[in-house]
């Protein structure tokens, strides 16, 4: 009795609020395998990151978090502390296996793909290469040779460096549809905009692209792409980061091996009240010798005869 409630507990202390499209999680009739969370190395950070793989690997998504401070979730008739929301969205699976060529490119030689993406820290990452659309993207970052029916593949940094501009280019082209606020126009960006910012310039729609794309690769190949793309440097390297790393409320990626535990309620410090204008009034008052209210109501103390 005592394990079943545990077991009880326990899942009811894994439950999140996840915003997924209902084909992330609807496996075919005929599907071999069903969705699934993995944990794979973050090409930003290079740490543990969240994952989800669609059924039958053939769509990589992302997870991310938007969480907000002293928010919880009632779920039924229990509260859940963690109270991010998740949200998962597609991903190009080219941006998880780009750091594994990135470091057997060193090497100059052809290797086959199945030797590249290894990682003992993180085995699931060969779950990669059974999604089709990782195959057919390598020919963008590599060089290919093909001998005895056997394909073998060379990092190229000229072909990565072409494909991070044509993503740059398409993001840019998503930005000026969308009306999305660049540039200067970021700091009002909470501000709607009836009108185009005529001030805004192609190249703040270049440099901010260019920090988004930035967010699924290494330091060292973000600089060399900064270069690729011909952007002048900049006095505060604030000023060129989307604003989503501004923004109080954040979209990080789920950290894999992060302990929920921290959003306890326990762990939480409670924030000072704001004090309204007669309560400052009053406490600017002189208050010598007088008596608080309770002091009228309470007890006398009945004083012993001698």
């Amino acid at each position: 009795m005592t394990s079943r409630k545990k077991r009880q507990s326990d899942a009811q202390a894994e439950q999140w609020v996840v915003i997924a499209a209902d084909s992330v999680v609807e496996a075919p009739k005929k599907a071999e395998t069903e969705p699934v969370f993995i944990r794979l190395r973050n090409p930003k950070t290079d740490e543990a990151s969240l994952y989800l793989l669609s059924s039958n690997a053939l769509q990589l998504y992302e997870v991310k978090a938007f969480k907000e401070e002293y928010h919880s979730w009632f779920i039924g008739q229990t509260v859940q502390h963690d109270g991010r929301l998740l949200f998962i969205t597609p991903m190009d699976p080219l941006f998880l296996v780009l750091p594994y060529f990135l470091k057997a490119g060193k090497e100059g030689k052809f290797q086959p793909v199945d030797q590249v993406v290894v990682d003992e820290d993180f085995p699931c990452c060969s779950r990669l290469l059974k999604c089709p659309q990782t195959l057919q993207a390598l020919r963008h970052i590599t060089e290919e040779k093909e001998i005895g029916g056997q394909k073998f593949n060379r990092y190229s940094k000229e072909k990565t460096l072409e494909l991070l501009k044509k993503k740059v280019d398409r993001t840019v082209k998503a930005l000026k549809s969308s009306n999305t606020c660049v540039g200067g126009a970021v700091k009002s960006s909470t501000f709607i905009r009836t009108k185009h910012n005529s001030e805004e310039k192609e190249e703040d729609y270049i440099r901010y692209a260019h920090g988004l794309i930035s967010e699924y690769i290494a330091e060292d190949l973000s600089l060399d792409l900064h270069k690729y793309l011909k952007l002048p440097e900049i006095s505060s390297p604030t000023e060129a980061e989307p604003p989503s790393k501004k923004r109080k409320l954040s979209d990080k990626p789920v950290e894999a091996g992060e302990d929920y535990t921290k959003f306890n309620s326990g762990d939480l410090k409670k924030p000072a009240k704001k004090m309204t204008a007669a309560q400052k009034a009053l406490a600017k008052v002189d208050k010598t010798g007088m008596k608080s209210l309770s002091a009228f109501f309470s007890p006398k103390v009945k004083t012993e005869k001698k």
